[in-house]
């Protein structure tokens, strides 16, 4: 068996989008499946503590050094795969671009997936944040997936059911789901296409477009994000920071008394969303800065590096605005991107 390409003291800071210089005490760019079935069979490797990186769009580093094993997964190639009675198949490995698959998509004519373009990171990554925006959601249009099992050593593939999807959540991110590292996703995408338009901000945005198609909606998606959003390439940041906090219509209603203008989305089960940014944003905390940490002036609900921040000084910005929204509304915020 062929020695793994095992790489020593690799920086981490551009495979991060809050360009976090942290760096990789052991560091295996994984091109092939074959090269995880060769380290779960190797007794050394495999008992070492394993971190599996995609994009690094949806993560914190708070340690200078990382001591597991970092395996960036850069395994590529999209197709069509099939079709059901009601959708076409189309798969993409792991390593490939969410945005360019999704653009990828709308070129061979497939609606579906428009909704959430421009979220920065890897296909191999959205099954395990459940990945989402205006009114889309990856579990939406998901078909199955295929993940390597450390703990087996074999192959799985996954359904819907067998992801537990719920918001900016699946298996993989609790305990009986941390020995699978994904390979590659198939989405079912509607030969019977309508827009999703269920959002305000994105009606508005095509508000006089009659019959959008596919493209356009992904056009005022993108117009949307680029107004709203920093780039991850010209500032760092890992996108929403905070889910947007769910709580009973008791606890709303009261926060209404006092604050009439408070964003909520009632849910089916009689709970409410609220808007985390809103939340933040009343907190004063939108264009502050903590160190060489901050938030975003255009969104609250971004936290970014405006140059040179450790994980550390982002870790001590999110924790006082947690304290500051929890002291007002009574509402703890949940952080989005993993924190290692």
């Amino acid at each position: 068996m062929q020695a793994l390409p095992i790489e020593q003291d690799i920086s981490l800071q551009h495979f991060n989008t809050f360009g976090i210089g942290a760096r990789a005490r052991r560091y295996l760019r994984v091109i092939d499946p074959a090269q995880l079935a060769a380290l779960a069979a190797d007794p050394a490797l495999a008992a070492m503590p394993r971190l599996v990186l995609g994009g690094g769009s949806n993560l914190l580093i708070t340690r200078a050094e990382i001591g597991q094993l970092v395996l960036h997964m850069a395994l590529m190639g999209k197709e069509i795969v099939g079709e059901t009675p009601d959708a076409i198949l189309v798969r993409a490995r792991a390593g490939e671009n969410w945005h360019g698959f999704v653009q990828w998509t709308l070129e061979q004519g497939l609606g579906g997936l428009e909704n959430m373009s421009l979220i920065p990171g890897t296909v191999g990554a959205s099954p395990i944040q459940n990945i989402g925006a205006y009114g889309a959601e990856v579990k939406d249009l998901f078909h199955s997936l295929t993940a390597f099992d450390f703990a087996t050593g074999a192959t799985r593939t996954m359904d819907a059911a067998d992801c537990r999807f719920a918001y900016r959540d699946s298996v993989f991110k609790h305990e009986d789901g941390r020995s699978l590292a994904v390979l590659d996703v198939t989405f079912a995408l509607p030969k019977a296409w309508t827009p999703n338009l269920r959002y305000a901000e994105l009606a508005r945005e095509l508000d006089g477009v009659t019959g959008p198609g596919p493209r356009q909606v992904a056009e005022a998606v993108i117009a949307i994000r680029r107004r709203k959003l920093p780039d991850p390439a010209e500032i760092g940041n890992a996108g929403s920071f905070f889910k947007n906090p769910v709580v009973p219509g008791e606890h709303c209603a009261r926060l209404l008394e006092r604050w009439p203008n408070l964003v909520h989305h009632l849910q089916a089960d009689g709970s409410e969303k609220l808007a985390a940014g809103w939340l933040i944003d009343q907190c004063g905390w939108k264009g502050k800065s903590l160190g060489r940490a901050g938030v975003y002036p255009k969104q609250a609900l971004v936290l970014v590096n405006n140059g040179g921040a450790s994980g550390e000084e982002v870790l001590a910005l999110a924790r006082a605005i947690q304290a500051d929204v929890q002291e007002r509304f009574g509402v703890l915020l949940e952080p989005e991107p993993v924190m290692i």
